[in-house]
């Protein structure tokens, strides 16, 4: 007797072969081959990916905005509401001018790619490859957007409005794009086999890069540091924001992690995609653990806060290799970094580098974890290879975005005045206040 199953498969087969029979026998040779099928199919599906996976990561831009706009206080949360839709606007148009061609464009084993603007393909174009170009584009500009958000929570509730916006613009057109195409665009670091699965170093790297230079040069805010070396806590506006903020991160992660395996369109990329999300789970959860168990331990006291960083600190360390390590060993590469938060947030603070949101530690730091733990899994990586990607990275990153920073300063003037700073930067800056009735 047949199953339900293999009645289904008869009666699909049956159909496809009435189906068959009408058409020519030309036109099945020539339009409907077994090899067409399966190529239209898997271009279909990896477009697929790269568009809901691109989806994810631009939700990701909510989940900046309130995880910023929760740990800012509430007389600067309309600026960085401001801020993060501008940077995320800003970061579409300029990789579209520039970004996309000097990242990707005629790179070649070098060190830069094409100034000249992408060559799309026509409207109604059938021949783009294993996926729509269009697609990739998407998927890399929400990449590109993501690294800007890196730098705005850090330098936040002293910065001017307009340097900040003219540093994503030039960030986003041509530091990111020149440093990812040493990698991702068959640079020279992808030549001497540097690898970086999603971007540990690549996005959240090069963004921690800029939001250290630009916390160091930017200076901390007003009353944060004492003259006896005390520290003054400055608590943000809202928890439940800064939760629902790493929450919708954390789901943007998938589509961070998992559209970077760059194919779907057969069982084998499916099942990678699918231990990606796995990974970047059982990571993001290593990272809340650990960061609460050392702060138990320590401190007696569990702060919420870096609990947050910890998920994403663990998120940003599975980044560079999310595909082979096992559970166990995600949950320890996730958990690594969750201690890296709760031990580099308290030294930032004897250094006196005023980092609001914990942006240095989750990215830059807990990047160059990431970008070191893919040795621990990966036969291919060579522990030599990740330093000099590690190093080059941050001479480029730091040098780039530091000139940038201090000529801004030198020119137009980065910092609000002390009354406006004390006034809060929604009424000095935005003219919208986030909490009237509270103020």
């Amino acid at each position: 007797m047949f199953t339900t199953s293999t009645k289904f498969n008869l009666a699909i087969a049956a159909g496809a072969g009435s189906f068959f029979a009408l058409l020519p026998a030309g036109a099945i040779a020539q339009e409907l081959t077994l090899e067409s099928l399966r190529s239209e199919t898997a271009f279909v599906f990896n477009t697929l990916l790269f568009l809901v996976g691109g989806f994810l990561v631009m939700f990701m831009a909510a989940g900046f905005a309130m995880l910023e706009a929760g740990l800012v206080r509430s007389k600067n949360v309309s600026m960085q509401c401001l801020k993060n839709i501008a940077l995320y606007s800003i970061s579409g148009i300029m990789f579209w001018i520039f970004g996309y061609s000097l990242m990707y464009s005629g790179v070649d084993g070098g060190f830069i790619g094409s100034w000249l603007p992408y060559s799309w393909p026509t409207a109604g174009a059938i021949n783009e490859g294993d996926y729509s170009v269009g697609s990739d584009w998407f998927f890399q500009m929400v990449f590109c957007a993501a690294t800007a958000s890196i730098v705005s929570g850090a330098v936040a509730e002293r910065i001017k409005l307009l340097p900040f916006l003219i540093f994503v613009a030039i960030l986003t057109g041509v530091i990111y794009p020149i440093s990812g195409s040493w990698k991702w665009g068959a640079g020279w670091l992808d030549g001497l086999g540097f690898l970086d699965f999603a971007g540990s170093t690549i996005v959240h790297s090069v963004g921690g890069w800029a939001a250290l230079t630009g916390a160091i040069i930017l200076g901390a805010r007003k009353g944060k540091y004492g003259p006896d070396g005390r520290v003054n806590p400055m608590p943000g506006s809202s928890i439940p924001l800064a939760t629902l903020g790493t929450f919708i991160l954390w789901l943007g992660w998938f589509g961070f992690n998992g559209g970077s395996q760059l194919a779907f369109g057969d069982n084998t990329n499916a099942s990678d995609v699918s231990r990606i999300f796995i990974n970047t789970n059982f990571a993001a959860a290593g990272g809340v653990i650990a960061a609460i168990l050392i702060m138990a331990v320590i401190y007696k006291k569990v702060d919420v806060t870096l609990a947050l960083n910890g998920a994403l600190a663990g998120l940003v360390s599975i980044t560079a290799e999310p595909l082979t390590p096992g559970p166990l060993t995600a949950i320890l590469i996730g958990s690594v970094g969750g201690v890296i938060v709760v031990f580099a947030v308290p030294f930032l603070d004897k250094l006196k580098i005023d980092d609001v949101v914990g942006a240095i530690p989750v990215h830059l730091l807990a990047g160059i974890w990431g970008t070191l733990a893919v040795v621990l899994t990966n036969g291919d990586a060579s522990l030599m290879t990740q330093v000099i990607g590690i190093l080059a990275y941050g001479a480029f990153a730091a040098t780039a975005s530091g000139a940038l920073w201090f000529i801004l300063k030198m020119t137009i003037g980065i910092r609000v005045s002390a009354e406006d700073e004390y006034d809060g930067l929604d009424k000095a800056e935005v003219g919208v206040e986030a909490y009237p009735e509270f103020t």
